[in-house]
């Protein structure tokens, strides 16, 4: 088995050169993504003397909810490094993150949180201008084939269609069924129950394996309420819910010429295969599956935003189809530029994208991608495989 520590997160060195700018670092992401791990590579590497402080516990959330600046050189005394783990768990946090920054400039601190909506409301005003902020998922195609190679990775691509990235997934092989269970039963739910945000478990259960059903077809919050005996307005706060924390992602309709074009749609995909196949607990390999296209279409999607994220090229991204289901998988635009892409599994001939997108977007870049060409997308600038 190999170790987490042996496998380089992407964000890693860009951290690493914010240590020592006199700002506050904040790092997000869900449980069990990494996050302490990548704290500790971080803190060998400053070879500064590090504090931990921990959210989970008691006395430490007692003593930084209601804090002053004389409080904080107290805790601190000669630490340079400072490490708030799990700090959506404190009350005020963003008062005591603005406090270390103005106050306690040559101190470094980190802070970590579990899930985005607490700290992030938390510290948004509180630290504007006085932050770097970082979101850290489960591990990436990128990252693996940093690791041990492309073609290690790609002989693995199916067995990550069904398991997923999670670091400890990846690096305890023969586990992976029991480890995907736990998380998808507990942990990644954990900050919705224990800050009171959600009150109905069951219901928030049926709503993630509707969701987990439904990938790579558009999402109807009246249906899906219907499906699961809620309103409208409660779906979309739990479908929000689950989004803070990393479980799952929306993608809206592409809409700008067409007069048929779907306006208001959205899709919604899982950060990690993985979780979605151990919420409907199905971890057939993809010989047997007959949800491979759109399991396909989730992986794809996400690892692409995640590649994007961790390569700082900020994007637009939709998918696009008309009332009359001519359809695209996936669209981005950065930097003006529209590119629009097809996945397929495999595939003898080259797909097409429908002429009334190309007549209504002739500027666009076009490409597909496969099992053979996933790199081209996953990995490259434009990740386009011509159509032309």
């Amino acid at each position: 088995m190999k170790t987490l520590n042996a496998i380089k997160r992407s964000i890693k060195e860009q951290i690493n050169e914010r240590i020592g700018k006199g700002k506050i670092v904040l790092l997000f992401g869900p449980r069990q993504s990494g996050k302490t791990t990548l704290v500790r590579t971080i803190t060998a590497d400053s070879g500064l003397d590090a504090l931990w402080l921990s959210g989970d516990e008691a006395d430490i959330r007692v003593l930084l909810s209601e804090t002053t600046s004389t409080r904080l050189k107290a805790l601190f005394g000669t630490k340079r490094l400072v490490i708030i783990d799990e700090a959506q768990r404190i009350n005020n946090i963003g008062i005591a993150l603005k406090l270390c920054a103005d106050m306690l400039p040559e101190t470094q601190v980190i802070a970590t949180g579990s899930s985005a909506f607490e700290l992030a409301e938390a510290t948004s005003e509180p630290l504007t201008g006085r932050k770097y902020e970082y979101h850290l998922f489960p591990l990436s195609f990128g990252e693996m084939v940093a690791h041990h190679g492309l073609l290690e990775e790609k002989r693995l691509l199916e067995h990550r269609l069904v398991y997923g990235y999670y670091p400890e997934v990846v690096t305890s092989p023969g586990e992976e069924r029991e480890l995907l269970s736990l998380l998808a039963e507990s942990y990644l739910y954990k900050d919705v129950f224990s800050l009171g945000l959600a009150k109905k478990p069951a219901l928030l259960e049926r709503i993630v394996q509707a969701l987990a059903l439904q990938i790579g077809s558009e999402v109807s919050y009246n249906e899906l309420g219907q499906l699961v005996g809620a309103d409208k307005e409660t779906i979309e706060r739990y479908i929000d819910l689950l989004e803070k924390c990393y479980v799952v992602f929306r993608l809206n309709s592409f809409s700008r010429n067409l007069r048929n074009e779907l306006k208001k749609s959205r899709k919604i995909y899982f950060w990690d295969t993985g979780v979605r196949n151990a919420v409907i607990k199905n971890f057939n390999p993809l010989h047997l599956r007959q949800d491979l296209g759109g399991l396909w279409e989730n992986f794809l999607v996400a690892e692409r935003l995640k590649a994007n994220h961790y390569a700082g090229r900020p994007a637009n991204y939709w998918f696009w189809r008309t009332h009359a289901q001519q359809e695209i998988d996936y669209i981005e635009e950065r930097d003006g530029q529209l590119s629009a892409w097809e996945f397929t599994w495999k595939t003898t001939r080259t797909p097409r994208l429908p002429k009334s997108f190309i007549d209504a977007y002739p500027d666009s870049v076009t490409g597909y991608v496969t099992a053979n060409t996933v790199e081209d997308f996953l990995l490259g600038v434009t990740g386009s495989r011509s159509m032309e």
